[in-house]
């Protein structure tokens, strides 16, 4: 006839075992992440050189300079520069065009899906091609 063995287990034999085992198994975890060559979504590379850019509108014999200020990943403001009273009054659209379209580009950090006023259509086309030259020049 056979002995029945009994095995007793302490329950603090146990508790420390599955402690270990469960370090054990986010440690393998960890390092596996660490060096599996992925990169990381914190390293994401700058889109734009920081800085103040401007470029040059010519309206009718007319210069309107245009300035976008960026940081290395998002537009902070577009805005017209030294703006002549002039201008402003021969094309009395351009002020409220140019703010619309800060609003909009600063919020959406893009020059996509920008809208734009009927009345105001071609001279929101015309800001916004000054505007995407202007952030080529801030582009990496």
């Amino acid at each position: 006839m056979k002995k029945t063995n009994i095995l007793v287990l302490r329950m603090k034999e146990v508790v420390y075992t599955l402690i270990f085992l469960l370090l054990g198994i986010f440690l393998v975890f960890l390092l596996i992440h660490m060096f599996s060559g992925n990169p990381s979504s914190s390293t994401t590379s700058a889109i734009y050189t920081p800085g103040v850019y401007t470029s040059e509108m010519n309206l009718g014999g007319r210069t309107v300079n245009v300035e976008v200020t960026v940081d290395a990943d998002h537009i902070n403001s577009v805005r017209l520069v030294d703006l002549s009273d002039s201008v402003a009054a021969m094309y009395p659209l351009i002020e409220p065009a140019m703010e619309s379209l800060e609003e909009q580009i600063v919020a959406s950090q893009s020059l996509e899906d920008i809208t734009y006023e009927e009345s105001s259509k071609y001279t929101s086309e015309a800001l916004l091609e000054v505007i995407e030259s202007t952030l080529e020049k801030a582009r990496k």
